[in-house]
């Protein structure tokens, strides 16, 4: 799995978010944000909508949507994040993940993430911010 101190290499910011959606051994389940409520529900949305468009190949709607500005500045701005996407997402078969838990901080948010890697079930950390009244990934 990739590792988001990893972010000396721009792509490697990129493979870090899209390491914590991970690989999925068969189809692709929306992440369910039922079992959250008020601001919680708002972030395990983000995280839902992160999975919907990169499994759509959304790679534009990614860096524009889902991805914090402090993302797609390391990747160098918006026309390197849809290339560095486009490259990454080429290398995974499926993205699916489940989010377990949410810790709100302020404008900060960590939700512990599951999903298959290898064949094997393993939880991860996933940062996010609050920017324009959104919630977006910002690291692993």
């Amino acid at each position: 799995m990739w590792l988001w101190p990893s972010l000396v290499r721009p792509a490697g910011a990129l493979a870090c978010v899209l390491a914590a959606l991970a690989l999925g051994a068969c189809g692709t389940t929306p992440v369910s944000t039922s079992s959250f409520k008020g601001e919680e529900h708002e972030v395990a949305q983000a995280i839902s909508n992160l999975q919907a468009d990169a499994t759509a190949g959304e790679q534009k709607k990614v860096c524009e949507k889902d991805l914090a500005q402090s993302v797609v500045s390391r990747l160098g701005g918006m026309q390197n994040c849809d290339s560095a996407l486009k490259d990454q997402l080429a290398q995974i078969d499926n993205l699916q993940v489940e989010v377990k838990s949410i810790k709100l901080a302020g404008s900060s948010a960590t939700a512990t993430v599951r999903s298959t890697y290898n064949g094997k079930l393993a939880s991860s950390s996933l940062a996010l911010v609050k920017e324009g009244g959104k919630w977006k990934v910002s690291g692993l």
